[in-house]
Parts: structure tokens; sequence; C-alpha cells
């Protein structure tokens, strides 16, 4: 049976470390996928569990010279991570300063580098203990038959250093190079030190979210009120939230009226009026009034911990660019081997000096940066992963993220979608009964469904206090309507599709039904089927969001075609189109017709997202190169789209492509310097014009200003209201 699972890596310091863990466990069988991020240092395995165990895993990742986990590096672990770091760049520093600083001196005609055998000492501590973790690394990738950042690091200052361990005992006390391998170690720990502490801002999105819960929680038991740990609470417990608390669990309203303040986990900022029998979502903060709520959902299955779950698996799944950059990253340590070897022999062939071409081989071992290049895309993902999802749009995964951004068409539902979705009704006109006799009918044939259309009628049927019984059996009519059987009679309530093509329709009908239609109203036939007539026609109004106007002309306004497939009638359709100038529609289809018209679109060259919110949407938005669903439709729906929105906002779709395009432009922004840094930086230093001090430098920087501009991602913010 398949399962996915989350491993912790450590150990990872480039993007050619990527490609060696997950060739480690892709060659094992039972793998069937596998994903390595540099970013956040995690593995996301999907595995035959009959053929593989976790455990198993763990193994076959540390066989390729790293060290694996199932549970998160505790934030604690981090921080003590990160001080360590913080400390050896120190101790790095100040061990470092008296060989840099009498350098840089010398340019103002001072000579105050220290004794030989001072340097030397200096210099053996930076090399061998400080950067001691530097050959850990290496010493594993060369057992796994591989190389690695810390490989070229560790290859390029023992170069230097044994170099000035040479002079030294010739007695050439005035050509010794203990600085240059010393200044590569600091700067390289500097580099992990910043890179490390800008890899912790790009899943604050995440901490941000798993603040949110409360860790207690208030059980009302008869008149009994007690403080409780959260993972002690049970289902069907009722809470007491008082004015101004975080909501704890996921819950339904059963006493009180309040207002909701959900921005940080929907992305809408305004508060949102409960009362009874709403749902609140934990993690929102109450608002003024004093609530007791019925909990609904503890742990894994509360909508905070599934957001989080899904950003988690959106950061741990890798961009499609990505993977032909790691292709490229495997043969890149071996490459920048080479080079240096080339540039060793070249150089001493040209100039004759052992020590000049030692230097300059150091300086390309130093300055090749597989850091960056792994750095680039994931961090970029990250970031506007987690800006999106502090929106209220939720991102599946790195593919959705990147695939948006092509898109050439929006295809939209329109009830839900573009319409309120709480259509109301309107008028009944009844044939030899009464109107109440046609609602009670139709109320009982809609008693099981969630269809808005069903929910109006319900409603309807409540505020007249119809008494209602259940039909004897149901059976649903996709994209038509709803047939059931009651008091032995059987009935059917459907659009115009419902009624037999031999039916005469009275003309009463036709010109009622005519005066609705132009009206944009929906309308609904209720047919006995046994006496094979019109009983009565209910007509549905649906008034359009106002934020539809406003999403319609955004995405002209970037370039994409609007399209509307509705199962609704043709001219509601029409007039729902033509008000929000949408380019063209198809009205009156079913579920499947949706997908072909999607497969038809994408056949011909374009890229094509669908946006919906029912059961009835999910195969179009399977069909769509990406889907958006609305987190107020059906789980089916959520489950099949790439992309879900957190409140029932078109005007979020536009704000989910300018995200798109934003982390696109940053990802190509990263590999652009990541390949410029290698692509100027290892022939400048191949012709021994860089030093390697220089090109340590410049290999810290380049993985820093990778992480940063990815971080400039934070300061996205809505342009449309």
């Amino acid at each position: 049976m398949k399962q996915s699972i989350n491993l912790k890596i450590q150990g990872m310091s480039c993007a050619s470390c990527v490609q060696r863990v997950e060739k480690a466990i892709l060659q094992h069988q039972g793998v069937l996928t596998a994903s390595v991020n540099l970013a956040t240092e995690k593995a996301r395995v999907d595995y035959d569990d009959t053929v593989l165990t976790p455990l198993q895993l763990i193994s076959i990742v540390s066989k390729s010279g790293y060290e694996a986990s199932l549970s998160e590096e505790p934030s604690q672990s981090k921080k003590a991570h990160l001080d360590d770091l913080k400390i050896k760049v120190f101790l790095s520093s100040l061990l470092t300063a008296p060989l840099a600083l009498p350098m840089l001196l010398s340019f103002l005609g001072l000579d105050l580098m220290p004794p030989a055998w001072i340097q030397l000492i200096l210099a053996t501590i930076v090399q061998f203990f400080i950067g001691y973790p530097f050959y850990l690394s290496a010493m594993k990738a060369i057992q796994s038959k591989s190389g690695n950042m810390d490989l070229l690091v560790a290859l390029g200052t023992t170069a230097a250093y044994f170099l000035s361990l040479y002079q030294f005992f010739q007695g050439h006390h005035h050509h010794l190079y203990f600085e240059s391998s010393s200044v590569v170690i600091t700067l390289v720990l500097l580099g992990k030190y910043l890179e490390t502490k800008a890899k912790g801002q790009t899943i604050q999105a995440i901490k941000d979210l798993q603040t949110l819960a409360p860790v207690t929680a208030r059980i009302k038991n008869g008149e009994k009120i007690m403080e409780v740990a959260i993972g002690e609470v049970a289902l069907g417990e009722i809470l007491l939230i008082k004015p101004g608390e975080r909501i704890p669990l996921d819950a339904t309203i059963t006493q009180g009226l309040t207002q909701v303040d959900e921005s940080l986990i929907t992305g809408e900022s305004l508060p949102v009026l409960k009362k009874e029998k709403d749902n609140i979502i934990a993690g929102s903060m109450n608002g003024e009034g004093l609530i007791l709520a019925q909990v609904t959902a503890i742990g894994a299955e509360t909508m905070l911990a599934r957001i989080i779950k899904l950003v988690e698996d959106a950061q741990a799944v890798k961009a499609p660019i990505q993977k032909m950059v790691d292709k490229m990253s495997g043969i890149f340590v071996p490459a920048v081997i080479l080079i240096a070897f080339f540039t060793l022999m070249v150089s001493f062939l040209n100039k004759g000096s052992w020590e000049l071409a030692v230097m300059n081989a150091a300086a390309v071992l130093v300055i090749a940066c597989p850091c960056a290049l792994g750095l680039a895309t994931p961090t970029s993902i990250m970031v506007g992963t987690g800006v999106a999802a502090k929106n209220g749009i939720l991102i599946k995964d790195a593919e959705a993220l990147e695939v948006a951004h092509q898109i050439t068409t929006i295809a939209f539902d329109k009830t839900g979608t573009l319409t309120k979705g709480r259509p109301e009704l309107g008028k009944i006109l009844a044939f030899q009964t009464s109107e109440e006799e046609i609602l009670k009918i139709a109320a009982c044939l809609q008693s099981g469904s969630e269809h808005p259309l069903a929910r109006a009628v319900l409603e309807e049927a409540q505020k007249r206090q119809l008494l209602i019984q259940l039909p004897t059996s149901v059976t649903a009519l996709p994209g038509i309507g709803v047939e059931g059987e009651m008091a032995s009679k059987k009935f059917i309530l459907g659009n115009d599709k419902s009624l037999p093509r031999t039916i005469q329709v009275p003309q009463e009908v036709k010109i009622f039904v005519e005066e609705a239609q132009q009206k944009g109203e929906t309308i609904s036939y209720l047919f006995d089927v046994e006496e094979n007539r019109i009983l009565g026609v209910l007509t549905f109004f649906d008034a359009i969001k106002e934020s539809a106007f406003k999403t319609i002309k955004a995405l002209k306004e970037m370039g994409i075609k609007t399209l509307m497939l509705t199962g609704d009638q043709q001219a509601s359709a029409t007039l729902v189109a033509k008000k929000l100038g949408i380019d063209s529609f198809v009205a009156e289809i079913l579920p499947r017709d949706k997908a072909h018209i999607i497969e038809k679109l994408k056949s011909e060259g374009d890229i094509v997202a669908m946006v919906g919110d029912g059961l009835n949407d999910a195969p179009a938005l399977a069909a769509a190169n990406i889907g958006f669903a609305m987190s107020t439709g059906t789980d089916v729906a959520m489950n099949t789209a790439g992309i879900t929105l957190m409140y029932a906002d078109p005007l979020l779709i536009p704000e989910a492509l300018s995200i798109s395009r934003m982390t696109y432009q940053k990802i190509k922004q990263n590999l652009f310097w990541a390949f410029i840094y290698n692509i100027v930086g290892i022939p400048l230093a191949a012709m021994g014009q860089l030093s390697p001090v220089v090109a340590g430098g410049a290999m810290a920087l380049s993985s820093v200003s990778v992480v940063t501009n990815a971080l400039m991602l934070k300061r996205w913010k809505k342009s449309l209201k």
C-alpha cells in the first residue's frame, strides 16, 4: 500500500547532496517517488509499505552519508545549531584576524604580520579544529563516491594550508598563505550562518500558523468549567470561548453571537459574523461575544493543522525547473575538480611556479558554488507558498505554483464561484395543486442534498414551517436534477433536460419560464413521472458577487481569456456572462462536458485553469492544468484542485497568479545569479585573477544573496480590494 513520509535530513550542504540523497533513495525497490529539498532539509518519499519501512528508509539515507530522522527537528535544536555556527564564526574570525588584518595594512606600508610559527598555530586551529566539519562531510562524500560543496572547500583550503606548511619548513617565511585558508573557512562559515538564519525566515509563515493554536481549552461539562490541554479534548465536547480569546479547536457554535477574526487563517481581512450553527476555525480570534461551541475536529483533522500540512507538503515537493538544476548539480562537483586539476597543470606549465599553480587551483575549488544552485528554487517556492497561505491561498505543490504563471485561459463555474452561491427561491407556479404542496414535494426530494438550489428550497420550506416527509428513495441525476419516490409516486425535480421530449409544455408555463429567464433566474420543473405531466415550476435567483466584476477585469488586464462553464440554463448564463464581460461561455452542460471542453482547449495549446467549488466540478478541476477550488465548497473539489482559496472570493485568483508570477521571477533571478557566479568566477579563478580569499567571499555571498532575494517575496501585498 502506498504511504508518504517526510524525513528530516541533516548534513546536506549543496545541490549535489540533494542529488546524492535522492539517487540513494530512488534506487531501492519499493520507493515510488522521492523529492529532497535543500532549503527545508527534508525528503518527501512515497513508498510501498509492504516492501519498505520508515526505519529502512532512514538506514538508506544514513548509508549515503547523511543523518535522517522521522520527527521534526525541535526549534530548540535549530536554535542550538544556529548558536553553534555563530560561536564558530566568532572563534574563527578571532583567530583569523591576526592573519588577515596585517595583509590589509601591508598596502599602507605597514608590516605587522606575526611570526611564522604563530601563523602556523592560528591557521592549524582554524583549519583542523574549527574546519573539522568540512572534512567530515567531505569524507562522507568520498565514501559514497560523490562530491559536495564541503569537499571543494576542504580541498581548496587544504591545498593553501599545506603549500604554506611546505614553505614554512623550507624557510620561505615571506611566502606563506595561511591567511588564505583561514579566511576562506571563516567566510564560508559566515555564509552558512547567514544562510541558515535566512532559511529560518523562509518558513516563517508556517511558524506563524503553528503559534495560532492555543495549548489549552475551556471545557463546559454541565455547570462545571475546566481548563484542559488541547490534546485531552474529545470530539463533541463543549468549549467555552471568552471575548478576545483564540479559538482552540474547530467547532460549531451552540450558543451565543460574535464576530471572528479569521485573517491569519483565511486571509479575509474583515471580521466574520458568527451565530448558532455556524462553524468556527481553530486559531481564529473571537471578538466581543461569549460563545459555547461543540468540537467538530481535533488534532491533525482541524482546518489549521490541514493548512499547515498543505503548506509543508507544497514546500517539500520539487518544482519542475528544480529537477533540471539538480541533474546539472550531479556533475557539478566532479567537473569543478577536473577544472581545478587542469588549472594546476596549465598554471605550472605557463608560469613555472607550483606555488602560483596551487593557489589558482585552490581559488577554482573555493569559488565554485553548488549551494546557490540548490537554494535558488526551493527558497523562492517556500517564501511564495508561505506568503500565499497568509493571504488565504493554499497551494498544494510547487508544480501548481510554477504552472500558474503560464495560464492563458481560466474557466469558471457559475454558481458559488461568480455568484454568491446562495440562491433564493423566487416564484412558484403550481398546476392543479397549491404552492405549498409543490414546495413540500420539492423539499422532500432535496432533503438530503447539499446543492445550493436544494438549500434554497429547504430554507423556504422551513420558513413556512412545512412538515417535510423523507422520500422512499432518491437518485441524483448529474447535470439534470434529482429523481425520487414518495407516497408511492415518482417525481423528478430538475432543469428542462429532465422533461421527456414528448411532453407538451403548457403555454402558461412557457410564458412564466420566459419571463423568469429574461431576469436571469434559474428554472426547476417538478415533473410527475407516472402522470407524465408538469406539476409546477420553481424559479431561483443568485446575485453576482461584487468582486467577480473586478476579478474578470483584472484577468483581462493580465491578458488571460475568461470562459464560463455551467449546467445552468442558457438565458441565466447569458445574463451573467454579459454583465461580467466574460469572453465566452457554455451553458446547460453536464460535469463530464466541462472536462471535455477543457481537454479540447489544452489540445489547442492553451494552459487552462478551472475554478469551481462543487462535487460536479471535480472532473473539470482534474482535467485542467491547474484547478482553483473554493474552500467553501466540497472536500472532493479541494482535494482535486492544485490551489484552494480559503474564502469564496474570486479576487483571490488574480492575486494567486500575481504571487506565482513574482515567485517564478525570483526563481529565474536566483538561477541567473547562481549560474553567473560560477560562469564568471570559475574562469577568472582559473586564469589567476582571483585569490582564494576573494573566491571564498564570493562563494559565501552567492548563497546569502540567493536566499535574501527570495525573502524579498515577503514584501508582496494584495493589490485588488
